[in-house]
């Protein structure tokens, strides 16, 4: 009987060994094909990674071969051309005040916030965007770029942040001191950035509204269309990374 148990146990043990050395066995066939798997995925993603970097780098390095070739031409003819669109001596200081002070900054989201009043500039606010983004201006333009949802003033002052120049189209409605513009017009007032647009308002009225404005100039749409005027900011925000 006990013959038999001893037999039986062996027999046992034979077995889970057996049983053991095939999990084993099994076990690493699994970690290997895992560690295959994985080592093929990582190389998959290095390379979809070195890829996306150098699509990127490409594509930084055609933008800003596009920006410097839009603002060498717009420089050209706004400074230089016998006849068409021309920078006013003072519309050229501050193209100029604008371009140094955008060349300094350290990279952003948007080329230009643009702030204006939606009871009178949200026409002229809304071609202005139009004509910048065909020049290739990023802008922030809450129409666009607010979410519903979430707060507004935390997404304008996100917008303000994220931009490199702020572009402030001053209408009646805008210098009537609505809280909005108050608030945009605040954080931007004494950056070097700044690019009042007036629209249906004199320089006279804005003298009334800040006696800082009138010192940095602008641009009026009395004196051009709204697609040179976006020429004139465009020479000056676009500046090459």
């Amino acid at each position: 009987m006990q013959q038999a148990e001893r037999e039986i146990n062996r027999e046992i043990d034979r077995v889970n060994r057996e049983n053991q050395r095939r999990v084993n066995q099994h076990n690493r066939r699994v970690d290997a094909e895992n560690k295959r798997s994985v080592d093929a995925y990582n190389r998959e993603v290095d390379r979809v990674n070195l890829e996306n970097r150098r699509k990127v780098d490409d594509h930084n390095r055609k933008a800003d071969r596009h920006n410097k070739a839009v603002v060498d031409e717009l420089n050209r003819r706004l400074r230089a051309a016998p006849s068409g669109p021309r920078y006013t001596m003072a519309e050229e200081a501050l193209a100029d005040r604008v371009q140094r002070a955008v060349g300094q900054q350290s990279t952003r989201d948007v080329d230009a916030f643009l702030s204006y009043a939606r009871i009178d500039g949200s026409e002229v606010g809304s071609e202005l965007r139009e004509e910048l983004e065909a020049l290739g201006v990023s802008v922030w333009f809450d129409e666009v770029a607010i979410v519903a949802g979430k707060s507004q003033a935390r997404q304008m002052d996100q917008g303000l942040q994220k931009a490199r120049a702020g572009i402030a189209v001053l209408t009646p409605a805008y210098l009537a001191g609505r809280f909005w513009t108050e608030r945009e017009l605040g954080a931007l007032l004494h950056k070097d950035t700044l690019i009042p647009v007036l629209h249906r308002v004199t320089f006279e009225q804005v003298k009334e509204y800040s006696g800082i404005l009138p010192d940095l100039a602008g641009f009026e749409t009395s004196r051009d269309t709204v697609a040179v005027i976006a020429q004139k900011i465009a020479a000056a925000v676009l500046v090459p990374e």
